[in-house]
């Protein structure tokens, strides 16, 4: 991993162990909180790899701008994304976050 993609992936990781329990954000959310709005892409990057951040990354609480449990195949178990999120008390069918505006934490209001 190159410093930089390194830096970027340390802040994507700090902005997502401060979400809480129960709320959700998504990729978009989080590439726009640090100014860089194309990179939603990268941040999925940045949650692949948080395995080996030095914090607990909570990253079954980011999922598409649409509410769907994108990264779910990631998670070493298909249903462990879905179960993760149901034991904080969300609401998910067929991958998809149930009232998800409801339950959306945007870093750029919560942060700010």
């Amino acid at each position: 991993m190159k410093k930089a993609e390194q830096s970027f992936f340390e802040a994507v990781w700090e902005v997502v162990a401060m979400i809480p329990s129960g709320k959700v954000t998504s990729y978009g959310a989080i590439a726009q909180y640090l100014s860089t709005p194309k990179a939603a892409r990268m941040v999925g990057w940045a949650m692949n790899a948080s395995l080996n951040a030095k914090l607990s990354i909570p990253a079954h609480r980011v999922v598409n701008r649409l509410g769907i449990l994108s990264g779910k195949t990631h998670f070493g178990q298909i249903d462990l994304m879905e179960t993760l999120l149901q034991n904080e008390g969300l609401i998910v069918v067929e991958d998809k976050i149930v009232n998800f505006k409801e339950n959306f934490w945007d870093p750029s209001t919560e942060l700010s």
